[in-house]
């Protein structure tokens, strides 16, 4: 989710669900080492709980990311080894690293002697021509002996060469199967799911098999997807949103980061797919991408776009979106 869900993301999807575990972008080792470390590693107080998700192939820069990362009380560390773009790839790290598992278990080793937070792993079912059933649970066997505290299995493969960070969203077929079969063999590991899970019924059907789920694009393309997570999985009590206090606190929170020199698009352009499938969702997103991306845009544009809204189906769209 590079580029998608950062700290202005976040902050809005936790105004709509409390619970949920947030995950930042794939920030690189050595980014966080040589670069502007507070606009990598910063963030709201609100946003947790938060994993930090980090990008390396280095025992050495992943330790010393990891304690730069430390005083910025990040509740989970995940190393990425399923993320398949070119520009991945050629910092030989993201998914290549399933072909050399041996490496993974050394930058999870690393890792876990500097974190006090949990250190994760989050994967592909194997790359090109591996065969996932004996990948798989060979990097699951490295990673955990290493003393990965979880793993999170994207329940297809990648394929390094030929296709691209889209396809390889859409084309490899989806194996929930495997992931499950992988928690029926380590039934004391905490092992989460990810990987073309668009609504909550269909989360909490995995959640009959494994640990947790992961939503990815279906929360940032439509983000009214996650306010009933709270009441579902976390057993907070049932509520209609409230979307006219939402518009509030995104309002308040973007008068801050214009004030701090940011601008109103750094903030809206996340907030575009709140509505789909509403009565004048057109028009609150025209106004959002038009409206908030103009020089001197301030918090009222928001309300603007809101009020465009009817707001009499905006529970049940949440619920079956």
């Amino acid at each position: 989710m590079i580029d998608w869900t950062d700290r202005h993301c976040r902050y809005f999807h936790r105004q709509i669900s409390r619970q949920a575990l947030l995950y930042t972008e794939m920030v690189v080792a050595d980014a966080i080492i040589h670069g502007p470390r507070e606009r990598l590693l910063g963030h709201d107080a609100a946003e947790h709980p938060l994993a930090l998700q980090l990008g390396g192939s280095d025992p050495v820069k992943l330790a010393e990311a990891v304690r730069i990362a430390e005083p910025y009380g990040y509740d989970e560390i995940n190393l990425n080894v399923g993320c398949p773009s070119d520009r991945v790839q050629s910092g030989t790290f993201g998914a290549c690293l399933m072909l050399t598992p041996e490496t993974v278990a050394g930058c999870i080793a690393a890792m876990k002697a500097v974190s006090t937070a949990p250190v994760t792993v989050k994967c592909r079912i194997g790359v090109d021509e591996q065969e996932p059933e004996e990948a798989l649970p060979a990097l699951i066997t490295r990673v955990l002996d290493a003393g990965a505290d979880a793993i999170w299995i994207h329940a297809r493969k990648a394929w390094l060469k030929g296709l691209s960070p889209k396809e390889n969203r859409e084309i490899p077929p989806l194996d929930y199967e495997i992931v499950y079969r992988m928690k029926q063999r380590w039934p004391d590991v905490f092992i989460g799911i990810n990987g073309g899970i668009r609504t909550l019924d269909e989360a909490a059907d995995h959640l009959a098999h494994v640990d947790g789920v992961m939503l990815g694009r279906a929360a940032y393309q439509n983000a009214a997807v996650l306010a009933d997570v709270d009441h579902r999985f976390f057993g907070a009590p049932a509520a209609e949103p409230d979307w006219p206090a939402l518009c509030e606190r995104m309002m308040a929170y973007a008068e801050r980061h214009i004030a701090g020199g940011g601008r109103l698009q750094h903030v809206a352009r996340h907030m575009v797919g709140l509505f789909t499938g509403l009565p004048g969702a057109r028009r609150y997103r025209q106004i959002l991408s038009t409206d908030a991306a103009k020089s001197g845009a301030g918090p009222e544009v928001l309300a603007a776009a809101f009020a465009a809204v009817d707001f009499s189906g905006a529970e049940q769209e949440a619920v079956s979106a």
